[in-house]
């Protein structure tokens, strides 16, 4: 019997230290004092407050433009070098595909000062281009992974069949190919979106003094304290990547599902 309850020990203490600060952060961001040690009841004034706050509206505007800009050239790279390795079968696909991945695994902060170096190097200024550059390098394998693993269950017989029934092969992309990769596409898109929306490490080696992103902004502020308009801030972050990743986790079992049914009808 002690041996079966260290599991739920375990669980349970790995839980509590992880979530509970977390929980402590969304209960205070309504907390209508301004000291986070004493609670004078409920009020929802820092979140009036929040959206008032004219720097940290322009901070949160180009967060969601350099995670939509770097979406979009994640999937057209990732997705294009996953089609690619599908249709060639040589003996270091394995070999580059794993190279594809390591920029999910390197730790931010060599990536950031890699960046750093290299920008500098090419004489570039430093700010949003810099800034959709190096977001990109680590959002393509997300959405290269996804697709590549959606790719390797697809059925190619369909392929055949529509080239032979004479489509083209635009065609065969957009009619055959493109609505079974559709799902991993948009998983691997909400992930890239959470992970480059979350990014500091990485946004304070490659922005500039003009630019600025909403997780950047909240570091610097960090600095003076924890206020609370910044528990309200980190409540509407929290919210916003909970639904990228509970999107994306949707999307990931509807592929999953369609690969099984793929398999299973052969």
């Amino acid at each position: 019997m002690k041996k079966k309850k260290w599991p739920f020990v375990y669980v349970a203490v790995i839980t509590v230290l992880t979530y509970i600060p977390i929980l402590l952060t969304v209960v205070y961001s309504f907390n209508a004092s301004k000291l986070t040690s004493v609670w004078e009841g409920f009020s929802l004034k820092w979140y009036r407050e929040l959206f008032r706050d004219r720097d940290l509206g322009e901070a949160l505007i180009n967060s969601l433009i350099l995670a939509v800009l770097s979406c979009a050239f994640a999937v057209l790279i990732g997705t294009s070098g996953a089609l690619g390795m599908s249709r060639r079968k040589r003996k270091l696909d394995d070999a580059v595909a794993y190279v594809s991945t390591l920029p999910i695994m390197i730790p931010e902060i060599i990536l950031g000062m890699v960046f750093l170096s290299v920008f500098s190097l090419m004489g570039l200024p430093f700010g949003m281009v810099t800034l959709v550059i190096a977001h990109t390098t680590f959002c393509v394998p997300y959405v290269f992974t996804m697709v590549r693993a959606r790719l390797v269950g697809m059925d190619r017989s369909l392929e055949e069949a529509a080239l032979d029934l004479g489509a083209t092969k635009w065609q065969v992309f957009r009619d055959v190919i493109l609505p079974q990769i559709l799902p991993a596409i948009l998983s691997g898109v909400l992930l890239a979106f959470a992970m480059s929306f979350d990014d500091v490490v990485i946004s304070i080696f490659v922005t500039g003094p003009k630019v600025n992103t909403l997780p950047v902004k909240i570091y610097t502020k960090l600095k003076t304290g924890v206020t609370p308009e910044i528990n309200a801030l980190a409540t509407v972050m929290l919210f916003v990547i909970l639904l990228c990743l509970a999107g994306a986790y949707v999307l990931g079992c509807k592929s999953q599902t369609a690969v099984e049914k793929a398999a299973g009808g052969k």
